[in-house]
């Protein structure tokens, strides 16, 4: 136990050294705000492969004002191309219970004798007088019980707006998105990110989007700063319950 203690604090120093010295650059200041960058310049990015449709031609309507799909007289005012810009509605409202519990019990017993074997149990009173019956030679009893109880209760309501950009056009005309958004209160930032598919149709006539019309959708909203530096548990308390089996 000792050299186990003794282990995990020499792995946890250098943990806690790495993830301390941004929080002590910083002292006295609020998180820095991520500079403004291109998504498709990211390492992380990219670009999204789907199962799509053979493309077809579209016939160009003769003797028409109107062109398919624009839902403006003289053009379409909604996003579709690459670079521009369209408001995600992010309504996110759940409110989800969970409750398991789990009882088990199993009880058996095994005897065995051997009143007669070849004539050997004699030998055992010879070796053994009077202390061993050949007709209780074994006798086991096992019990195991086990309950097990879990509930789970989350409400969770967000609401808010970001703008994405249309990061990528896909072969049967639906869109891929990402967008980021950054608030800082005090010494505390927020940060919204979202990513997915749309189809242009979903689109409303004031370029807005709902997120639940985005397929594959990737929503985080978090933060970091004082606020977040205190909710979470230190390196060291965290590597502990990692390692430690007891």
């Amino acid at each position: 136990m000792k050299y186990a203690l003794l282990l995990t604090v020499a792995i946890a120093a250098p943990l806690a050294g790495c993830g301390g010295a941004d929080r002590l650059s910083r002292i006295g200041r609020p998180p820095p705000l991520s500079p403004i960058t291109n998504p498709a310049a990211d390492p992380a990015w990219r670009p999204v492969s789907m199962p799509t449709p053979a493309p077809q031609e579209a016939g160009v309507p003769s003797n028409s004002l109107w062109r398919q799909g624009s839902r403006t007289f003289l053009r379409d005012q909604r996003a579709s191309q690459v670079g521009d810009l369209i408001t995600v509605l992010v309504a996110v409202t759940d409110d989800a219970q969970l409750q398991n519990r789990t009882q088990s019990t199993r009880t058996s017993t095994q005897s065995m004798g051997a009143p007669n074997l070849l004539g050997l149990e004699a030998s055992t009173n010879r070796v053994l007088p009077n202390s061993v019956n050949p007709a209780t030679l074994l006798n086991t009893n096992s019990s195991n019980v086990g309950n097990g109880q879990g509930e789970v209760r989350r409400t969770e309501a967000i609401n808010l707006r970001v703008a994405a950009t249309i990061m990528q056009n896909l072969p049967n005309g639906n869109m891929v998105l990402s967008g980021r958004q950054e608030v800082r209160v005090n010494n505390e930032l927020r940060e919204l990110t979202i990513a997915g598919i749309l189809r242009p149709q979903d689109i409303a006539s004031d370029n807005t989007v709902r997120h639940d019309r985005l397929a594959e959708a990737r929503i985080t909203y978090g933060g970091r700063g004082a606020l977040s530096d205190v909710q979470q548990p230190r390196y060291g308390t965290q590597l502990l319950d990692t390692l430690l089996p007891f």
